[in-house]
């Protein structure tokens, strides 16, 4: 195993499901290690952080929903991908999930070759967005994508990737409006319309972390969103 192998969490308390992916990702290029709950995975995130966490949402004790919400409220872990695995392809699950700050979701059963390239596809992503120089600035909000940083009148604002992912692409598009079926398949990369709602989610919650520029995204009825200072 190469030393610059990226470290996988798996939490899941199904032994079989757990040793299958196990074994997948350390014979796919990755180290990965897993936990059967919550309290084994905070222990081991104390020693060493990966770069990745799969996160069952059944879990027994703290389920993975719960575990989340401690990821993205603690300044260390906010930006740590985390790809949910929901039971039987609910809908209700991938909503909540993605509503809840998961930066991906995959639906039981599955393949391990469709782990390994969504596993490949998510870190890409979040190799790329920390990659290059560019800053955007619009009235008092700043954003670096290479520091993965945002600024709002010089205050630093704390956002999950997936907030930062939605808001650089508003960004990268300033002025023009977005549908929510845009955002969903260009920020999530899926074409699930019903599920769109995450959009709005998400929105309202950039709105609020933003502060005083939080207005600059703004709703377009009947059509989408856009950011850009109000006429």
């Amino acid at each position: 195993m190469s030393e610059t192998a990226q470290l996988v969490y798996i939490v899941e308390d199904d032994q079989g499901i757990r040793d299958l992916t196990l074994y997948t990702l350390n014979n796919s290029g990755f180290k990965a290690k897993g936990f059967p709950n919550g309290k084994e995975f905070w222990k081991a995130l104390e020693a060493e952080k990966p770069g990745l966490v799969l996160l069952d949402i059944m879990l027994p004790g703290e389920d993975g929903l719960a575990i989340l919400k401690r990821l993205r409220n603690n300044t260390v872990t906010v930006k740590l991908p985390v790809m949910m695995l929901t039971a039987k392809g609910s809908e209700y699950d991938k909503v909540l999930g993605l509503d809840s700050g998961a930066d991906d979701y995959l639906a039981k059963p599955f393949g391990m070759m469709e782990l390994i390239a969504r596993v490949k596809a998510l870190l890409r992503r979040v190799g790329t967005e920390n990659s290059g120089d560019e800053e955007f600035v619009l009235d008092g909000l700043k954003i670096n994508i290479p520091r993965h940083t945002v600024t709002v009148n010089n205050e630093e604002i704390i956002l999950t990737i997936k907030e930062f992912d939605l808001l650089v692409h508003l960004l990268k598009n300033k002025d023009m409006v977005l549908s929510r079926d845009q955002l969903l398949q260009e920020v999530w990369g899926y074409e699930y319309a019903g599920e769109t709602r995450t959009v709005d989610a998400h929105i309202l919650t950039l709105r609020t972390k933003l502060k005083a520029s939080g207005d600059l995204i703004q709703t377009v009825r009947g059509l989408g969103y856009k950011i850009g200072k109000k006429e």
